[in-house]
């Protein structure tokens, strides 16, 4: 493995958490009802579980869901059910005024878990991008510091995400055009769901 290999597995984890998806609209949304220490949080959790399902793709959790399709099957259900959940709530909720909430810590800590333990997806994306960018025979060591430089990367981006939108500058412009986002992270998270559930 060489500094080559985690660069371009960083670049990739990089453009999937800036791709739109549960996971980065629920932590701007917490950021802007709660405030940075609640963003702080749910980046935390979607961190945390990030990290752990590319441990799981290192060892061979991909494998296991094609053994027992099942399983894969009632956690992409459960996923799908989840988000399509979370859209029709945004999609109802977008002409309200984000009214400040005090979300502990600790609740938007676990949340962030649940999104991301609810989309099996990622470990196959995770699976995916390890076979295609590393190296086969890959050390007990290195699997660490692939899985915690994974983790890193999505602490310093959600992070980063809740001190930006955490500011006037931002959160203002954002909550004036709040009713148009909402209505497309609404219909991208639905689509989301959908095809979760239908695809193959």
């Amino acid at each position: 493995m060489t500094f080559e290999h985690i660069l371009a597995f960083n670049l990739a984890v990089l453009a999937a958490i800036a791709s739109p998806g549960p996971a980065m609209l629920v932590a701007i949304r917490t950021t802007l009802t709660s405030g940075r220490r609640a963003g702080l949080a749910i980046g935390a959790g979607l961190g945390l579980v990030a990290a752990l399902w590319t441990l799981a793709a290192l060892l061979g959790l991909e494998a296991l869901f094609k053994i027992f399709p099942w399983a894969y099957t009632a956690a992409k259900v459960g996923g799908a059910v989840y988000l399509l959940y979370v859209a029709v709530r945004m999609w109802a909720g977008a002409r309200q005024r984000l009214q400040p909430a005090a979300t502990p810590t600790t609740h938007a800590f676990r949340q962030g878990l649940m999104i991301n333990l609810l989309n099996p997806k990622s470990v196959l994306f995770a699976a995916a991008v390890l076979i295609v960018i590393f190296p086969a025979g890959l050390s007990p060591i290195e699997n660490a510091f692939i899985v915690v430089n994974h983790l890193l990367v999505e602490i310093i981006c959600y992070s980063t995400l809740a001190a930006v939108m955490s500011t006037p500058a931002i959160s203002g412009p954002y909550l004036k055009a709040k009713i148009y986002i909402d209505r497309v992270a609404a219909v991208i998270l639905g689509l989301l769901g959908i095809r979760l559930i239908t695809d193959r």
